[in-house]
């Protein structure tokens, strides 16, 4: 059964796994229930949460089995409600990449925002185009969101300059992406272009770089003002624990001056 559930995870296309999930989450509360992890975004807790990653990067009990957050999300999550007036500013304008189905839901009902999402392809999205090129006014965002996504895309020093004209100036945001901490450039070799080469260099098989210590930087020369939030000064230790947060991760804010 976890052989299976690690083959399906990491073979089916994700539009598919976004159908799929909802019938998962039906049961999962049952099977895995317990006290020992917490998700901060269904507010449920759970024995252990699934294991999640592909060959080269595969993680124990990160995936919660009930709406599919991973450490960042959770992460992310945690600085929304305790470090930002997201939940609380009245009328701002979301902009969200990619949506995190776990979120997607809950940002939707959320009645102080007017929520925005845009993709190439997921199911789940209002709007479908290519990042490179967004078909949306200049300054019209207080908030964008746009997670593991400048990792898949050609030209992500592009895709950075056209988020940064969309977003209001005095807006903020914030786009993760998976990061080698031992890495202090960011790895993009044109040359590497066969599904089992990307997923060795870059941990998966649709990305197309690997981010390093560097990418703040990038953000910068794009014209974000960014700031680190080191949650380990924020979180206490049974609650990282609890909620299952990547020893490594840095949580960059940007801001557009």
């Amino acid at each position: 059964m976890k052989s299976l559930y690690k083959y399906l995870l990491n073979t089916l296309p994700r539009p598919l796994l976004i159908r799929l999930s909802y019938l998962f989450k039906l049961v999962a509360p049952l099977l895995y229930k317990g006290n020992n992890v917490y998700c901060p975004v269904c507010k449920k807790s759970y024995r252990k949460f699934l294991s999640y990653g592909s060959k080269v990067v595969h993680r124990e009990n990160v995936l919660c089995p009930y709406d599919l957050t991973l450490e960042r999300h959770r992460l992310m999550w945690y600085y929304l409600e305790n470090h930002s007036d997201f939940f609380k500013k009245q009328h701002l304008k979301l902009l969200h990449i990619a949506p995190e189905q776990c979120f997607h839901k809950l940002f939707k009902k959320q009645k102080n925002l007017t929520y925005v999402t845009g993709d190439l392809e997921s199911p789940i999205a209002d709007l479908h185009f290519d990042l490179h090129k967004i078909p949306l006014k200049d300054n019209s965002f207080d908030v964008v969101f746009c997670n593991h996504v400048l990792e898949h895309v050609e030209n992500d020093k592009q895709c950075m300059k056209e988020l940064y004209r969309v977003l209001k100036p005095g807006g903020w945001g914030i786009f993760q992406v998976p990061i080698d901490w031992n890495r202090k450039e960011t790895y993009e070799d044109k040359s590497i272009t066969s599904l089992e080469d990307r997923e060795k260099h870059y941990w998966q098989k649709d990305h197309v770089r690997l981010y390093g210590l560097d990418y703040p930087n990038k953000l910068s020369d794009v014209g974000f003002k960014v700031e680190a939030f080191d949650y380990h000064k924020h979180i206490e230790q049974s609650k990282q624990e609890s909620y299952r947060l990547h020893k490594d991760e840095i949580l960059y804010i940007l801001n557009k001056p």
